[in-house]
């Protein structure tokens, strides 16, 4: 039995999850689309996969709208230095 955090999608997969196209997908993996961070693959030969774990992260990162790769802090009793 396969674990669905293993399973592996193609380009085309994630743009139909995601309702956009496949140059869209591809935008993302090279990093071109702004204010969103750079989408993880794998690459095959020429072939560009992604692990479905790495965009289940890569979706909560661009819902909390840190480009950056960073995730914000929920401690709100941090002190910045």
């Amino acid at each position: 039995m396969i674990d669905w955090k293993d399973e592996v999608l193609t380009a085309a997969e994630v743009a139909t999850e995601l309702r956009c196209s496949k140059a869209q997908i591809y935008k993302a993996i090279r990093g071109d689309i702004q204010g969103v961070s750079r989408l993880p693959s794998i690459m095959i030969g020429r072939r560009r996969l992604i692990r479905r774990s790495s965009l289940e992260g890569w979706k909560k990162l661009n819902e909390q709208g840190r480009p950056d790769g960073m995730i914000e802090s929920t401690d709100r009793g941090a002190v910045d230095a």
